[in-house]
């Protein structure tokens, strides 16, 4: 019987290609531990994300293209993931043990832009990622309650705040260190040392990605994030109606003038299927969010319908995501949550192009 050998198998690995970085899994370096004992190859492919929605397809092509190699009688390959560590822009200083920091926002209240980051980070969590979820929306921080820890406060550790475990997230909020109803009354500095704190004094641990719930507009909060560390990217949620579209096209420049990186548009609440009828319904319009990824050539991330089951889960504290896991919400939300995945990706492993502190 013919000796199967390395260059072989990795010849036939390089037959696979990522859809999203156009090369093949071999020259990027995705093979590990690669194992030959007689007929048996064994070999890991360690990929850029855990919410890779194309895991299954490489891992079957890999079995098939091996297998057909003369000489090997078994192969066994083992799915892995190692979020790449988003660059640095400028001279702006990195939280140590966060790959990567992904600002989620909008142009204006109301258009379900924390349902989105607190769910999108649930689903990451549940792919296997190490998510931590910053609640910066120091006015209207609701995080907690939506995943039902508004009573409970965080510990201290040597000077440093541990964040709430919830879902198998780490979480940090206003709304556990100032509960109750008294309102937060701060001007621009103290919200510039309040994003800085919570970035830098909270011992978040090692963690894949920070989603960082911003407050609706391009206030203050928006700029300090910007200014403090190197933000990978930025997601923006709209619903389809034109007043959501205009206020959230001003959230986009606004993240392209300070330098950081669009990873594409959420289309929230976007139609109504009755659940007697079948029949949809696009209550606020039809195809907004698409036509503005278009028109600013950003990635589509994916259209959230409405349904009870969002409010219900977030009033209970247990989001759509974990209360209703085969709901069509929670089904778009975990899409949603792959291509924010694949566009931080396709962000870090981009050759540099970035120059004395300029955008890419």
């Amino acid at each position: 019987m013919a000796q199967v050998t390395e260059p072989q198998v990795y010849g036939a690995l390089a037959q696979i290609r990522d859809p999203d970085l156009h090369k093949d899994i071999v020259s990027l370096g995705f093979i590990k531990d690669l194992q030959i004992t007689g007929g048996s190859v064994s070999f890991r492919i360690v990929l850029t994300t855990p919410a890779c929605p194309v895991k299954d397809q490489m891992r079957d092509q890999a079995r098939e293209f091996v297998g057909a190699l003369p000489g090997v009688t078994s192969v066994n390959v083992t799915m892995d993931a190692v979020v790449p560590k988003g660059r640095g822009i400028g001279e702006k200083a990195s939280v140590p043990g966060i790959r990567n920091i992904i600002a989620v926002s909008s142009g204006k209240g109301g258009v379900g832009k924390s349902t989105v980051a607190v769910n999108v980070a649930l689903a990451l969590a549940r792919d296997g990622a190490r998510v931590g979820l910053m609640d910066a929306d120091v006015y209207g921080p609701n995080v907690p309650l939506m995943l039902g820890v508004g009573d409970r406060r965080p510990e201290v550790e040597i000077n440093k705040l541990l964040p709430i475990r919830v879902h198998g997230i780490s979480l940090i909020s206003m709304a556990i260190l100032k509960p109750g109803d008294e309102p937060m009354i701060v001007r621009g500095p103290i919200l510039h040392s309040l994003v800085r704190q919570f970035l830098h004094d909270v011992k978040w641990g090692e963690l894949d990605y920070l989603i960082v719930d911003m407050p609706p507009g391009t206030g203050d909060v928006q700029l300090s994030l910007a200014q403090l560390v190197p933000v990978q990217g930025a997601v923006l949620v709209t619903t389809p109606q034109e007043v959501a579209l205009a206020d959230v096209r001003r959230a986009l420049r606004m993240f392209e003038t300070v330098a950081v990186p669009i990873l594409g548009v959420v289309e929230n609440m976007s139609y109504f299927v009755a659940p007697d009828t079948g029949i949809r319904y696009n209550i606020f319009g039809e195809g907004g969010g698409q036509k503005l990824a278009d028109q600013y050539h950003v990635p589509f991330l994916g259209a959230v319908p409405l349904g009870l089951e969002v409010r219900e889960g977030a009033d209970r504290g247990t989001p759509v995501v974990i209360s209703h896991p085969d709901s069509p919400q929670a089904e778009a939300f975990r899409r949603v949550a792959e291509e924010v995945a694949r566009q931080v990706s396709i962000e870090a492993m981009k050759p540099e192009l970035v120059v004395l502190g300029k955008a890419r």
